[in-house]
C-alpha cells in the first residue's frame, strides 16, 4: 500500500482543516436529523458546504464539486471525521442516486437534478425494499403499468430513508410482470409531492424517525422519468448498490470514532479493570484491522485498480465490529450504557448488518467474486 500524502496532499489537509475552523457551527449533531430544527440546521449547513465547492469534492465540477483525486478525497473524510463535521444531508442521494444519474440519466436529468441534489435543496430517498422484497430486490411487487407517455403506480414500499421528508424518490417498480424478474424491472425518479403518495414515518427501535412507508395508488409518472431504460431497473440498482458498497472505506473513520469515544466514557477507574481492559484492546484490534483494509481499498483506487467486491469484505467487517463496539460498551459501562447515546447506538446497531446490502448478500458476494467460488445453487422452480 502506497498511501504517501507529500507536500500536495499537506497542504490540501491544511486547507479543509482552515476552512471547517471558519464555517463548522457549533450546533450541529450529525445523528438527530429526525428533529425538524436540527434538520434546518443541518440544511444551511449542507448550503454552505455547496457553495464553497465542499459538499462532495469527487463530483465533477460542473455539478459542483471538486473533481478531486481519491487522495485529497480521503484527506477530506479524515478532517471531516476527526472534528465530527456532518456531510450533505442527503446522505443516500450524494452516494449512490447521484452516481447513477451521472452515469446513466439524461442530460436533461443531470441538469435537472444533481445540483439541487449536492445542495439540500431537494431530499432524496431510495425506494428499493417492500414488506416482501429486502436483500432479493428481484421479487419487488410495486407495479408501474404503462398508460401512452406515463406510468401508473400501484404498491407499497419501506425503509426509505428519509422517506418522510424527501421530495423525491428513485423508484424501483416492476413493469413487465411475464419477463424474468431481473428483466421487468425499471427505476423512476418520482415527484414525491405527486398525488396518490402516503408517507407513513418509522419510529425506529432507538426511537428516531429516519424511514418511512410509502404507498402508491394510481400514481402518474412520465415516461421521460425513466433512469436508464424501460426494463433496465436491475442494471441501474446493481450500479446504486456498488457506488454504496464503493464508499465503505470511510467507514473506518467512523468505527474509530465510536471506539475513541467509548475509551473517553469508560474513564481512567474502568479502563484499569483488566477485564475492561481486554474487551478495549479487542475494539482497538478492530478498528486496526477495519483501517487497514480501508487502505488497501483506497491504495487499489490510487493506482486505477478500483475494488469492486473487495469492498462488501470491508461492509461485513464494518457492520460486526460496530455491532461489538456497542456491546462491549455495556460490558464496560454497564447501567450507565442503557440510556442516552449509548442505548440508542445499540439499538440502531442491529441494522447495519442489514442496510446496504446484508452480511449473508455480501459474504455471497464475496466468496463469488473475491475466492472464486461456485455460486450458490438455485432453488428448484
Amino acid at each position: 500500500m502506497d498511501l504517501s500524502f507529500g507536500p500536495e496532499g499537506d497542504g490540501f489537509r491544511a486547507m479543509v482543516r482552515a476552512w471547517l475552523e471558519e464555517h463548522l457551527p457549533g450546533d450541529l449533531d450529525e445523528a438527530g436529523i429526525d428533529d425538524d430544527t436540527l434538520f434546518d440546521r443541518r440544511r444551511k449547513w449542507n448550503a454552505t458546504l455547496f457553495d464553497a465547492g465542499m459538499a462532495a469534492i469527487d463530483w465533477p465540477t460542473e455539478f459542483g464539486g471538486r473533481a478531486a483525486r481519491v487522495l485529497e478525497q480521503l484527506i477530506y473524510n479524515e478532517e471531516f471525521a476527526r472534528c465530527g463535521a456532518p456531510g450533505p444531508v442527503n446522505a443516500i442521494g450524494v452516494a449512490n442516486i447521484a452516481p447513477a444519474i451521472m452515469t446513466i440519466g439524461t442530460p436533461e436529468q443531470q441538469e435537472r437534478f444533481l445540483r439541487p441534489m449536492l445542495r439540500g435543496d431537494e431530499i432524496w430517498s431510495q425506494g428499493m425494499s417492500e414488506p416482501d422484497a429486502g436483500s432479493d430486490l428481484a421479487s419487488l411487487s410495486c407495479r408501474a403499468e404503462r398508460d401512452g407517455d406515463r406510468f401508473v403506480v400501484n404498491g407499497q414500499k419501506t425503509w426509505n430513508s428519509l422517506g418522510h421528508r424527501a421530495d423525491w424518490c428513485q423508484l424501483y417498480v416492476r413493469t413487465d410482470p411475464s419477463a424474468p424478474k431481473h428483466e421487468g424491472m425499471t427505476c423512476l425518479l418520482v415527484d414525491m409531492r405527486s398525488p396518490g403518495i402516503e408517507v407513513r414515518p418509522i419510529t425506529t427501535i432507538g426511537g428516531s424517525l429516519d424511514f418511512a412507508e410509502v404507498f402508491f395508488t394510481d400514481v402518474e409518472v412520465p415516461v421521460d422519468a425513466v433512469l436508464g431504460e424501460i426494463g433496465g431497473g436491475w442494471h441501474v440498482a446493481t450500479r446504486t448498490l456498488g457506488f454504496e458498497r464503493a464508499g465503505v472505506a470511510k467507514l473506518s473513520l467512523m468505527l474509530r470514532e465510536n471506539y475513541e469515544r467509548l475509551l473517553a466514557d469508560a474513564g481512567p477507574d474502568r479502563r484499569a479493570d483488566p477485564i475492561n481492559r481486554q474487551r478495549l484492546v479487542a475494539r482497538y484490534i478492530d478498528a486496526e484491522l477495519l483501517h487497514l483494509l480501508a487502505q488497501r481499498t483506497v491504495s487499489a483506487a490510487m493506482h486505477d485498480r478500483m475494488p469492486g467486491a473487495e469492498a462488501s469484505v470491508i461492509k461485513i467487517a464494518w457492520s460486526t465490529m460496530e455491532q461489538r463496539v456497542a456491546e462491549t460498551a455495556v460490558d464496560v459501562l454497564g447501567i450507565d450504557a442503557l440510556n442516552g447515546p449509548w442505548a440508542e447506538r445499540l439499538a440502531g446497531s442491529r441494522s447495519l448488518t442489514i442496510a446496504g446490502g446484508t452480511t449473508e448478500v455480501n459474504k455471497n458476494i464475496v466468496g463469488e467474486r473475491v475466492l472464486g467460488l461456485p455460486r450458490e445453487p438455485k432453488a428448484p422452480s
